[in-house]
Parts: structure tokens; sequence; C-alpha cells
């Protein structure tokens, strides 16, 4: 294994970690979640195979499944963002293209465009763990409502830590 899969693998457990021991608990009103895991697959490298995307993803959903008790609902989706991930970072490629090597960070491409592939995604993925978990569209607006809360505050701490980890060189 080299060093760059050492790191996958360290980040790997410390998002796992903080998601299972500090976001589990934090809920806002009964309707507002962080899923801070969905930021692991977002950020790794823009190269990965679209097959170790998808297999790290059912990892990391599965042991979440296991500390939520939810039946394969964080597999599911964070399995299916991280097969969309690449189309969609293909379809919002920037003029130069892509740093090889590089996450698609918000210290590398900026506020906007981490906001333009970010948002979606989490979106998508934020909308199949609910509406799985409601069995349907019967509450549509509350659920609707869960959707766009646990988005913005998913996306606030995303930021928040993107900011706080800024790489001060660039």
């Amino acid at each position: 294994m080299n060093r760059s899969g050492i790191y996958i693998f360290i980040y790997f457990v410390v998002y796992l970690l903080v998601q299972v021991m500090l976001f589990k608990q934090l809920v806002l009103f009964n309707t507002t979640f962080c899923f801070f895991y969905v930021a692991f697959i977002l950020l790794l490298p823009i190269e990965t195979n679209m097959l170790v995307l998808m297999g790290i993803a059912f990892l990391l959903g599965f042991f979440v499944d296991i500390f939520y008790d939810s039946l394969g609902l964080h597999a599911f989706s964070l399995v299916f963002i991280a097969y969309l991930r690449n189309y969609w970072l293909g379809t919002i490629t920037p003029q130069g293209g892509y740093d090889a090597g590089e996450g698609p960070t918000l210290a590398v491409n900026g506020l906007q465009w981490f906001l333009v592939y970010s948002v979606p995604l989490i979106f998508v993925h934020h909308f199949i763990l609910f509406f799985t978990e409601a069995g349907g569209f019967s509450i549509f607006w509350f659920t609707m409502m869960k959707v766009i809360t646990s988005l913005m505050f998913t996306m606030f701490v995303i930021l928040f830590l993107q900011y706080f980890s800024f790489d001060r060189r660039r």
C-alpha cells in the first residue's frame, strides 16, 4: 500500500468516527441532520477509478448504517452519488481541465466551482436517503424540508472545514 492509500484509509476512519461519534448526536429541531461523511467521497482525488470509488462508498455507507441502524439507506445513497460523481465532474470541467493528483477541493478550485460541484451531489444523497426512509412521497413537504435544511447544515460544516484546512501556500 502506498502513502496515498494509507492517508485515504486514515481519512476514511476519521470521517467515519466523526460522523458516528459527533454528528449522529447533533440534530437540530428534529429535522436537520449533518451527514458529514459524504464529504469523504466528494473530496477523493478526481482520477479515482469509479469501481474503487463505489467500493469505498459502499464500505463507508455500510459502516454508517451499522451505527445508525438504517438497513442500507446510507450505503445505497452514498454509492449512488459515487456513481454520479465522475459524470458530474466531467460535466463541470474547468476550461484548463483538472490537475493530476488533486482532489476537487475548495482550495484548488474556488468557492463557486466547489458549490456547483458539491451542492447537487449532496442534494441527491439527502433526497434519496430521506425519501427512501419515509417510504415514498406521502409526506412530501416535511421530507423536502428535511432534505433542504440538512443540505444547508451539511454544506455549512463541509465549507467550514474546507476553510479551516485551507492550504495557505496557494
